[in-house]
């Protein structure tokens, strides 16, 4: 623990916390832990909505049925 500390440039209250899944920890934190035990390259996936079913669904679900899309004034046609 104080070797995974050290190299994620905290210390090891910071680590204890962040393996409680203390949400108050810095991203940062979380990111160096990540660098640390060799994880990193995982983070990118988080974020990434292919990755994400569910929240396809919901923002699907936010999306309007019809659009109509207003046709342009007589006098913006004009300049």
């Amino acid at each position: 623990m104080a070797v995974v500390a050290q190299r994620a440039f905290t210390s090891r209250s910071t680590l204890q916390r962040v393996e409680a899944g203390d949400t108050n920890v810095g991203i940062g934190i979380y990111a160096g832990v990540l660098q640390a035990l060799g994880l990193l390259d995982g983070l990118s996936q988080i974020a990434d909505i292919s990755n994400d079913s569910v929240g396809q669904a919901l923002a699907s679900a936010g999306l309007p049925k019809h659009v109509h899309l207003r046709r342009p004034t007589r006098s913006s046609l004009n300049g």
